[in-house]
C-alpha cells in the first residue's frame, strides 16, 4: 500500500510504498506506482551489497582479519537464520524474497529514473543488532530460530549432547558422593566400547540393504541397545575394561554418563516441545496474503523480539527507520519527487519522521559499530578465569614447588588443549595448517577465555576459501529439501564454505572447552597426587599466598 507523506512547501515530496517482501501483489503495486507517478527518484530499502546480490553480483567476502574480532560468525548465523525464515515464507507464497525491491529497481531503470539505495549496510545492522542483545536474549533468540529450522526433538537431543559433555567432568569430580563408583564407571565404559563397535557394524551392514537414513538409525539404535544390555547390564566387556587405565575408565565412563543424562533430559524436552507444536511452520498456512501487505514479514518477527530484546529491535527496526528517513528527507530537501519502496513494517516509523524531521536522531548515532550495553559479564568472567589460571602457577611457585613440576603441568595443559582443539577442527573439515594453528593457541583460552582458538582457525581457513552471504542461499536450498536423506544433506552442507567455516570455528572452541574441563577433572588430580593430593595443593597455594603477602609487605616497608 502507498501513502503520501505531507510535503513541505517549496520542497519535493516523498510517497512511501509499503510492501511485504514475499507478496506477489506487492510487486504489482510497486511496478504500477512507479509507472503512474514517474518520480524523479525511486528509493529502495537496499544497501550496496544487497543491491549487487539482487542484480546477480557477488557480495564482498569475509575479510580474515574481521574474524579475529570474534562476532563475525555469530552475525552471519543471525543473518542466515533471518534469511531462512523469509525464504520459507517465500516458498509458501511462491515468490522470491526481495522480488518487490528488484521490481522497483528494474522498473525505474527501464524508465530512466534514478535509483537511490537508502538502507543501512546489512553488516552494520546485524552487528548492532547482535551487540544490543544481552547474553540471555541471544540464547533465547537462537533457541527460537533453531526451533524454526529444525525438528524440536532433534534440537533437544543436540542440546543435550552439548550439555552432557560439560556435565561429564562434573560427574568425574563429584560422582562418588552420589553413588557413581569405579564399578559403575567400568560398566559404562564397557557399554561405550560395545556400543561403538556394534553401531559401526550395524550401520555398515545397513548401508548394503537399507535406503536413506535407515542405516544410520539402525546403527544408532542397535549400538545403543547392545551397549546398554551387553555392556552396562551384563558386563561382557569387563575383560577389555580391566586392561584400560583407571584414568581412561574414569574419563570415558563419566563423560558417557554426562552425555546420557543430557540426551535424556534434552530429548524429553524436545519431545514435549514437539508435542506442544513449538517451532511448527503450520501456522504460516493461516496467513492471508492480503494481510501480509500490512506488515513486513521480517519486521513482524522482529516485533516479537521487542518484548524481550528492546535493544535488538531498536537496531533492526527503529534505527533503520531513522536512517532511511534521513536519506529520504535529504532527497526531499533537494526538491525531488521520490517514491520510496520499503517493507511495510517500516512505513509508519518512516512517515512519522518525514512529518516531523526535527525528531530524527543524529545520523552519527545510527552508523558505525555499536558498543554492547549492560554489564560486560563476558569480560568479567574471562578476566576472573585469567586471574585464577595465572594465580595457580604463581602461588605454587611462591610456595616453593619446583619448576620442573610446574612445567610438566603446563605441558600437559598445552598438549590436551591442542589435541582436542586441533582434532575437532580437523573433523569439521579444517585444513591441517588451520587445525594446527587453532590447537597451538588453544591453551590461551585459560589465560584469556575471550581469545577463542576458533577465530585463529577460521582466520587460516579464510586465507584459502572465500566466504560471503551467497552461501546462505545454498544452505537455505539444502535445508528446504525434505526428500533427501539427512546424511546427504549434512554432507552437502559441509561443502558450503560458510557452513564449514562456522563448524570449524565452533568445533575448535568446543574442543578447547572440553579439554579444559577434562584437564581439571581428570589430569590435574593426577599431578596433585605427586604433591600429596588435592588438599596438599590447596595448602601449598595458601602458603604461596602468605609468602607473596610477606614479600609485598617487606617491599612496602
Amino acid at each position: 500500500m502507498s501513502q503520501d507523506a505531507a510535503p513541505s512547501p517549496a520542497r519535493g515530496r516523498v510517497q512511501v510504498v509499503g510492501t511485504a517482501h514475499v507478496s506477489a501483489d506487492s510487486v504489482t503495486e510497486v511496478e504500477e506506482t512507479i509507472r503512474r507517478e514517474r518520480p524523479d527518484v525511486v528509493a529502495v530499502e537496499l544497501d550496496e551489497g544487497r543491491y549487487r546480490q539482487l542484480k546477480g553480483g557477488t557480495p564482498d567476502d569475509i575479510e580474515p582479519g574481521d574474524l579475529l574480532e570474534g562476532n563475525t560468525v555469530f552475525q552471519f548465523i543471525a543473518y542466515w537464520m533471518l534469511s531462512y525464515v523469509q525464504a520459507r515464507l517465500g516458498e509458501k507464497f511462491d515468490i522470491s524474497p526481495g522480488a518487490d525491491m528488484l521490481a522497483a529497481v528494474d522498473t525505474a531503470e527501464e524508465a530512466g529514473i534514478d535509483v537511490a539505495l537508502v538502507d543501512r549496510d546489512i553488516q552494520t545492522t546485524i552487528q548492532r543488532f547482535w551487540a544490543r542483545m544481552s547474553l540471555v536474549e541471544k540464547f533465547r533468540m537462537a533457541g527460537g530460530l533453531v526451533f524454526g529450522v529444525s525438528d524440536a526433538r532433534a534440537v533437544g537431543i543436540v542440546v543435550g549432547v552439548l550439555a552432557g559433555v560439560l556435565v561429564g567432568p562434573i560427574v568425574g569430580l563429584f560422582g562418588g558422593s552420589v553413588g557413581v563408583t569405579p564399578f559403575v564407571l567400568g560398566r559404562v565404559t564397557g557399554g561405550v566400547v560395545l556400543a561403538l563397535a556394534a553401531g559401526l557394524a550395524l550401520r555398515t551392514l545397513g548401508d548394503a540393504f537399507l535406503d536413506g537414513d535407515d542405516a544410520l538409525y539402525l546403527g544408532l539404535g542397535g549400538g545403543l541397545a547392545v551397549g546398554l544390555v551387553a555392556g552396562v547390564g551384563l558386563g561382557l566387556a569387563a575383560p577389555l575394561v580391566d586392561r584400560l587405565s583407571t584414568f581412561v575408565v574414569q574419563a570415558v565412563g563419566s563423560l558417557a554418563i554426562g552425555v546420557g543424562l543430557g540426551v535424556a533430559v534434552g530429548g524429553f524436552g524436545g519431545l514435549l516441545a514437539h508435542g506442544l507444536g513449538v517451532g511448527s511452520y503450520e501456522e504460516v498456512d493461516e496467513f492471508d496474503i492480503e494481510e501480509l501487505t500490512d506488515a513486513d514479514v521480517v519486521s513482524v518477527m522482529m516485533e516479537e523480539f521487542r518484548a524481550f530484546s528492546p535493544g535488538g529491535a531498536e537496531a533492526l527496526i527503529d534505527e533503520r527507520d531513522a536512517y532511511i528517513a534521513h536519506k529520504l528527507v535529504a532527497l526531499r530537501d533537494q526538491g525531488a519527487h521520490v517514491v520510496a519502496v520499503v517493507g511495510a513494517g517500516h512505513r509508519a516509523g518512516i512517515e512519522a519522521y518525514l512529518e516531523r524531521p526535527e525528531t530524527l536522531p543524529p545520523m552519527a548515532s545510527l552508523i558505525g559499530q555499536s558498543s554492547k550495553r549492560g554489564i560486560p559479564w563476558g569480560k568479567i568472567v574471562g578476566g576472573g578465569l585469567s586471574v585464577v589460571f595465572v594465580g595457580f602457577f604463581v602461588l605454587l611457585a611462591m610456595a616453593g614447588v619446583r619448576n620442573g613440576f610446574l612445567l610438566r603441568v603446563f605441558a600437559a595443559w598445552f598438549l590436551i588443549n591442542g589435541v582436542f582443539a586441533a582434532g575437532l577442527a580437523k573433523a569439521a573439515g579444517a585444513r591441517w595448517p588451520s587445525a594446527l594453528v587453532g590447537g597451538a593457541v588453544a591453551w590461551l583460552t585459560s589465560v584469556n577465555p575471550l581469545l577463542a582458538p576458533g577465530w585463529f582457525t577460521g582466520y587460516m581457513e579464510l586465507r584459502h576459501t572465500p566466504v560471503n552471504v551467497t552461501d546462505i542461499g545454498r544452505l537455505n536450498e539444502l535445508l528446504s529439501d525434505e526428500e533427501r536423506p539427512l546424511r546427504a544433506i549434512v554432507s552437502d552442507m559441509f561443502d558450503v564454505p560458510l557452513f564449514r567455516l562456522i563448524m570449524v570455528v565452533a568445533m575448535t572452541n568446543i574442543g578447547s572447552i572440553v579439554a579444559s574441563l577434562l584437564f581439571v577433572a581428570y589430569v590435574l588430580p593426577l599431578f596433585a597426587a605427586d604433591l600429596g593430593g588435592v588438599d596438599a595443593v590447596t595448602r601449598l597455594m595458601l602458603d604461596g599466598a602468605a609468602n607473596s603477602a610477606d614479600l609485598v609487605w617487606r617491599a612496602v616497608t
